[in-house]
């Protein structure tokens, strides 16, 4: 069972309870798990707000800028950093935590790093209930950010109630996000570094990608910024309110948070089929030959893969 008073402690908004509780979940501890299980009744209070964009961009800077003004308006903020993930010990590398470095002893910020992958567990499994344990601890908002531009972004961001895409000018890599169909996910989309030659004519190209995409209730707004100096921030803040205000009034909050939790079970279960799989198979003599007919390629994977199935659902009937 969950430690009852770490689970009060983190209830009663206790910034150790809460780095303790997700450095459980992080590293698989069944008590983080029995915790989250205690506390989830007392989560979707906060407003989730998830950033991606190309490494670069400035989201670490922007984040730092927008707890500036939310603590200035006295709400409780958690930072949550997907950093790249250590080469030697897969642990975070902690960058984004160096921006963020004049909010470390405000204590109503909490801030917390975590690898994009490694091998304590995958990014689904630890990082999104660690989003849920921030939520439990009383944080009104917690900022989700992401690094880089890919699949894996877009999990998580799949995750937040509000989608901010950070981009920069003058970047080949951000016209090719937008190419990439990057532009269906974001609610916001925000041109940082706005002092740049190229902002109007890269404003000008997302309004003509946007233009071409189905016009939905909610009309992406464009906002310039200026972390660094913290311009066009407060714009960003009143846009984001905005945009809360617009899926409550239109009821999506809910629908989006019903499909941000079917997508997170279905993530979990992917995630522990193929752990109880690959435990299943790594002393399994018959699928070392299996694997050795791929190789000689006298089988094909798909065939493969269809025998291990069939074994485990065989198994599993058992």
């Amino acid at each position: 069972m969950a430690d009852d008073s770490l689970a009060q402690r983190l209830l009663a908004g206790d910034k150790r309870a809460l780095a303790r509780a997700i450095t459980l979940v992080e590293s698989d501890d069944p008590a983080g798990w029995e915790l989250v299980r205690e506390v989830y009744p007392k989560t979707g209070h906060a407003a989730v707000i998830g950033l991606t964009g190309a490494p670069g961009a400035g989201k670490s800077t922007l984040i730092g800028a927008l707890v500036k003004l939310r603590r200035g308006v006295d709400r409780e903020v958690a930072v949550l950093s997907i950093d790249p993930s250590s080469p030697f010990s897969h642990g975070a590398l902690l960058g984004d935590r160096i921006r963020l470095t004049e909010h470390f002893l405000d204590p109503g910020v909490f801030i917390r790093s975590m690898a994009n992958r490694g091998a304590l567990g995958g990014l689904s499994e630890a990082a999104l209930q660690a989003a849920l344990l921030m939520d439990a601890a009383g944080k009104d908002d917690v900022f989700l950010e992401t690094v880089g531009v890919g699949q894996a972004e877009v999990d998580i961001i799949d995750h937040a109630d509000t989608v901010v895409l950070v981009l920069m000018p003058g970047s080949g890599d951000s016209i090719q996000a937008l190419k990439a169909g990057i532009m269906e996910i974001p609610d916001i989309i925000v041109v940082n570094k706005a002092d740049h030659p190229l902002t109007d004519t890269m404003v000008r190209e997302i309004r003509g990608v946007l233009s071409l995409a189905p016009q939905r209730g909610w009309r992406v707004p464009i906002v310039k910024t200026e972390a660094v100096r913290g311009e066009g921030v407060a714009a960003l803040v009143e846009q984001l309110e905005a945009h809360r205000a617009f899926i409550v009034e239109e009821g999506t909050l809910s629908e989006r948070r019903r499909r941000n939790l079917r997508n997170e079970v279905l993530g979990l279960c992917t995630f522990r089929l193929r752990r109880r799989l690959e435990e299943r198979l790594a002393e399994d003599d018959e699928f070392t030959a299996l694997l050795d007919e791929v190789v000689a390629r006298r089988l094909d994977p798909a065939s493969a893969a269809s025998t291990i199935l069939e074994r485990f659902d065989a198994g599993e009937a058992a």
